[in-house]
């Protein structure tokens, strides 16, 4: 078996890389009997020499690997017929954007295996990049609230040179009494914990955040029944809840009225009801100066997230009154972070984390596949889409 580390060829350019070259260097270390090749790239944040050292073979051409791992999609024009591929393919959900894709892996009969419905035997998902978009996302949410109040400045977290480095600038932070309110009980949602926990902050309960003060900062952590009830004043139930959103409504205001901070970490089905919308967010009980949506739900559930912001500049405002994007340190305004890749802030330290979990308990499948996780997440093969994904027809069509 030859396996390919490929280069990232979407716009913009992801740094990031599914494994590391020390990990590339465990992995033909475990199993001696197989071939491994990086595909060379300028933009990644390992560079070639970096594998090398690690004994690993630098390449252009791929065309003789059996698989291929990527993180982000392929270009239609670089896919190789006949090949393995796993990556993220945003396929499953009909994204449109990526329809031809599927329908060119499908023409040239690839078998696609997509790091997005790769679980385990309990239904949990193995891969995914969701705690550092929990960590950096935190951070920023703490970087937007010294510009938004003038208390502090951060060194931005791109600009830092690992985890380390970012960590380090928290001792900046001159947080006194404020409170901050985390939604998400997933990846994400642990590692805003994380994050906020190495700063010092501590977590406080629902009801002890809802009725006492505190001479220090604060957070809560909610889960979806803190913040949605039943219409009908009848007993709320998580999965009724799942299965029904449209018969129960948001509570949420009720922790907005005393709290600076909120970072959004949860998933939103669709017909849930909303957290924010614009009435509320004008409402005289309303008191958030900034709001980190790491779920970057555009036109959604926040109403202040009227769209993702980059990398380079995170931070946008949004006027309460006007309901429109503004200055965010103007009077008035909401400082809004909403980047929709924050791994890539941090991409060695990320793609470590995601590689660790690929090397261990994705490519050992690779070898014997007896709980059928490969399997399951491979959404066509040999021409034609694998039944549990069979739903993908009328996409393709």
């Amino acid at each position: 078996m030859k396996i390919g580390i490929l280069r990232e060829t979407k716009l913009p350019l992801d740094s990031r890389v599914a494994l590391t070259p020390k990990q590339c260097a465990e992995l033909i270390n475990k199993y001696p009997k197989i071939s491994l090749v990086v595909q060379s790239s300028s933009s990644r944040c390992f560079s070639d020499e970096e594998y090398q050292l690690q004994g690993v073979k630098i390449v252009d051409d791929v065309t003789d690997c059996d698989i291929l791992f990527g993180v982000k999609e392929i270009n239609i024009e670089n896919l190789i017929p006949n090949k393995t591929y796993l990556y993220f393919s945003h396929t499953i959900k009909k994204q449109p954007y990526n329809r031809n894709l599927l329908k060119k892996m499908i023409d040239l009969k690839i078998k696609m295996v997509d790091y997005e419905v790769l679980k385990n035997l309990d239904g949990s998902r193995i891969l995914g990049f969701g705690r550092y978009a929990g960590i950096v996302g935190a951070y920023n949410a703490l970087l937007a609230y010294g510009l938004k109040t003038g208390y502090y400045t951060l060194k931005p977290a791109f600009k830092c040179k690992n985890r380390y480095e970012m960590e380090n600038e928290l001792n900046k932070n001159i947080l006194s009494r404020e409170r901050i309110v985390v939604t998400g009980k997933g990846r994400v949602g642990k590692g805003i914990i994380e994050l906020l926990s190495k700063c010092g902050i501590n977590e406080v309960s629902v009801n002890d955040f809802l009725n006492l003060k505190f001479d220090e900062p604060v957070f809560v952590s909610l889960d979806s029944l803190d913040y949605n009830q039943r219409i009908d004043d009848t007993t709320s139930d998580l999965q009724h809840f799942y299965n029904h959103p449209e018969l129960y409504e948001s509570t949420f205001m009720k922790y907005a009225k005393n709290s600076d901070i909120f970072i959004a970490g949860h998933f939103y089905g669709v017909g849930s009801p909303f957290l924010l919308t614009k009435d509320d967010i004008k409402s005289k009980n309303f008191n958030f100066k900034v709001i980190a949506d790491i779920s970057c739900d555009i036109d959604g559930p926040i109403a202040s997230t009227v769209r993702s912001s980059t990398i380079k500049n995170p931070i946008y405002g949004y006027d309460v009154l006007n309901e429109k994007e503004t200055i965010y340190t103007n009077d008035g305004a909401i400082a809004v972070m909403a980047v929709s890749n924050l791994p890539c802030e941090l991409p060695k330290d990320s793609s470590k984390d995601f590689g660790d979990s690929l090397l261990n308990k994705v490519i050992p499948h690779l070898f014997s596949d007896t709980e059928n996780i490969i399997l399951n997440a491979t959404i066509c093969e040999k021409g034609n889409l694998k039944p549990q994904f069979e739903y993908l027809r009328d996409y393709i069509n």
